[in-house]
């Protein structure tokens, strides 16, 4: 994934306490988020009921950088063949921690096991793709950042230091080898200060462990306020009904990211709107994708990650990929609520979208990559208007449901539809004053608010989660909650995209 232009971060918690997050809110008895920036063991899947642990061991995951944020200029020849390569990485990526967590008894008799079978190998053969890829972008006459090439080496990480946590205190190393814990002594097989204790029976330990979850009770306020409106702001919201994947439309694809790669996402999603997307769909077959929307001019794919409740349910894909074979696993929960809206801008009227736009939010590698494109937001209801959660997931009081919100990139750069890293084609306006960066135009934000009814986990003393919950993602991101995030195909018929626009300028509040 690549950038964003950002004009600040939102800060992350330390320990105990999770990120405050750039809200605004407001419209039609709905608490709508309207973003402006984003803030930035063995597995022989043995289940111990609802209990949730995370493995016995110094080493919690790989870490890789990723080189899709680097390829910010690849011709349109290229794309399809450079697609295929990246997927290739995450491809390796996911079976070297799928190595890494089915040898945890290997690794505590041979120091050097990590290195020598699992990070070394890893190299090798990223190197070897890293270079089709160079290949794929000169044969076509385009040219390759050879610095990139020195990304194939990739690192581990200590269970408390992966970056989702915001200050790990546990140091990386580069070879793979031993692993330094400043932030928590080894005892008796147990990390303490860290996220991972002993797995004595409880779930395979890809995450997540009570690190990750926090009483919203006990979190202090964070929302931020949201810009002043201009004379020239565009007020008003179009909502799309489009229900919640009730039909249970699954696929473990991402025709975005890895477009003609079966399972390139390595973990399920969700879609609603346009019914006829998968890793091969072209822009002709969302045109004759058919709607789960109620107004059928809207044919955009709207899709997010699954939520699992973790209590030992051998979910349809337990032996499928992206389900068990990505190390996701439990009962897939269907939201309650999807509500999706448009709304303007504080600081100007907004242009209609163009036809197949393409825009991500969020970061699925976040755990890893670090939070410059992470988007996570987590509340309750009841919640929303005081709290958001970057990177943990919420203990919510008796009577609140758990909220994921989502606010898109609302700044185009009124010619692409898509980019080389899928990113740099879109951008966020300023949280301050709501103003998009030179050369970008405010297009119709879409927002998004996943409403679900999950059981109160509960964190034991023993350290295990009774009721955990969690996000499907890349099995070496530890199903953190900072690795949430949200897919965008803007299709429209009979004039829709203009409709919106028109409607968001006019102050309408239009359905």
């Amino acid at each position: 994934m690549g950038r964003n232009t950002r004009k600040r971060r939102t800060p992350l918690a330390t320990k105990a306490i999770a990120a405050s997050a750039a809200l605004a809110l407001g419209g039609g008895g709905l608490i709508w988020a309207n973003f402006y920036a984003s803030a930035h063991e063995s597995h022989n899947q043995t289940w111990g009921g609802n209990q949730t642990k995370a493995a016995t061991a110094q080493v919690a995951t790989i870490s890789c950088p990723d080189v899709q944020q680097k390829l910010t200029n690849v011709p349109w020849r290229a794309r399809q063949g450079v697609a295929t390569e990246l997927a290739n990485l995450d491809k390796q990526i996911t079976e070297a921690y799928t190595r890494l967590a089915s040898t945890r008894d290997a690794q505590g008799k041979d120091p050097n096991f990590v290195q020598n079978a699992i990070v070394g190998p890893l190299k090798e053969k990223r190197a070897a793709t890293i270079d089709r890829i160079r290949i794929d972008i000169q044969r076509v006459g385009g040219s390759f950042d050879n610095a990139i090439q020195q990304l194939a080496a990739c690192t581990t990480q200590a269970a408390n230091q992966t970056t989702a946590g915001g200050n790990g205190d546990g140091q990386q190393q580069n070879n793979g080898g031993e692993q330094q814990n400043n932030g928590g002594q080894q005892q008796g097989g147990q990390q303490q200060g860290g996220q991972q204790q002993g797995n004595n029976g409880g779930q395979a330990g890809d995450g997540p462990s009570a690190a990750d979850f926090v009483d919203i009770t006990k979190v202090a306020p964070n929302v931020l306020s949201k810009p002043n409106k201009t004379p020239n702001a565009s007020t008003g919201t179009f909502t799309t009904r489009c229900g919640v994947n009730a039909n249970q439309n699954h696929n473990s694809d991402n025709v975005i990211v890895a477009p003609g790669v079966t399972n390139g996402a390595h973990h399920v999603h969700d879609y609603v709107g346009n019914q006829k997307v998968n890793a091969f769909s072209s822009n002709q077959t969302f045109l004759q994708g058919g709607s789960s929307c109620q107004n059928r001019n809207d044919l955009s794919a709207y899709y997010w990650p699954v939520i699992r409740e973790q209590d030992g349910t051998q979910e349809k894909d337990a032996n499928a990929d992206g389900g068990g074979k990505d190390l996701n696993v439990g009962k897939i929960l269907v939201a309650q609520q999807a509500q999706i809206k448009y709304v303007g801008s504080p600081a100007s009227k907004v242009v209609a979208m163009p036809q197949f736009l393409r825009i991500i939010t969020g970061d699925a590698k976040a755990a890893t990559n670090g939070t410059a494109n992470a988007n996570a937001h987590w509340s309750c209801t009841g919640f929303e208007n005081r709290v958001q959660l970057t990177d943990k997931y919420p203990i919510c009081p008796t009577g609140s449901k758990v909220v994921r919100t989502f606010a898109f990139q609302s700044c185009w750069d009124g010619q692409n539809i898509d980019s080389a890293n899928h990113r740099t084609h879109v951008a966020f306006a300023d949280p301050g004053s709501g103003v998009c960066p030179n050369g970008f135009k405010a297009i119709p934000q879409l927002t998004m608010r996943l409403v679900y009814n999950v059981p109160q986990p509960v964190i034991q003393a023993d350290g295990t989660v009774k009721n955990a919950y969690a996000v499907d993602g890349f099995p070496e991101q530890l199903h953190k909650a900072i690795t949430d995030h949200d897919d965008f195909i803007s299709v429209t018929t009979g004039g829709l995209a203009n409709r919106i626009a028109t409607c968001i300028n006019r102050g309408q509040n239009c359905a």
